[in-house]
């Protein structure tokens, strides 16, 4: 690499000219010579101190994560046999969790005998998801994992499905 394309430390270009000089000239400015482009011919280089910039470019990459939402999957866990202020209240935490935009796994569990009236577990997430339809959508239909049924909601309303139009077809 014998030559460069130059750019200084305010951004105009000087020119291609020889990489000991632009060396040079980053040594009598107090810069660093940072290659931008390598892959380029001739390559640019550009005038800058490093440390400054990995340092911006760090407090911006912070900013960026702070700012960031970050979804979580909250979970509430029910009984099939659950009374109506219970339900209300767990109801309730599932309506905050959802206006929060966050993901909620509900959760329906089993015990002894409750395993042979699995649609009680059903109905019940059913109930869930249209008391909750304007505030939240069912992502993962109601499934059973062992002695668990899960359900999945996300916030918002439903997103509204693919229809495709096909081309009307004329008879003879």
């Amino acid at each position: 690499m014998r030559q460069v394309r130059l750019i200084d430390e305010s951004g105009e270009q000087v020119g291609v000219i020889d990489t000991r000089q632009a060396l040079q000239i980053a040594k009598e400015r107090e810069y660093d010579l940072v290659l931008i482009s390598p892959n380029a011919v001739p390559p640019v280089a550009r005038l800058l101190d490093y440390g400054k910039w990995r340092y911006e470019q760090q407090q911006a990459d912070k900013d960026a994560r702070k700012k960031a939402k970050r979804t979580e999957l909250k979970s509430i866990k029910l009984r099939p046999k659950i009374e109506t202020h219970d339900y209300n209240v767990k109801v309730g935490h599932v309506k905050r969790f959802l206006e929060e935009g966050h993901k909620v796994k509900v959760t329906i569990m089993f015990r002894g005998r409750e395993m042979a009236h699995q649609e009680l577990g059903t109905k019940l997430l059913e109930r869930i998801s249209k008391d909750l339809e304007g505030t939240g959508f069912v992502e993962m239909r109601p499934e059973m994992l062992g002695r668990d049924m899960n359900m999945v909601m996300a916030p918002g309303s439903k997103p509204a499905p693919v229809v495709q139009v096909s081309a009307p077809t004329q008879a003879n």
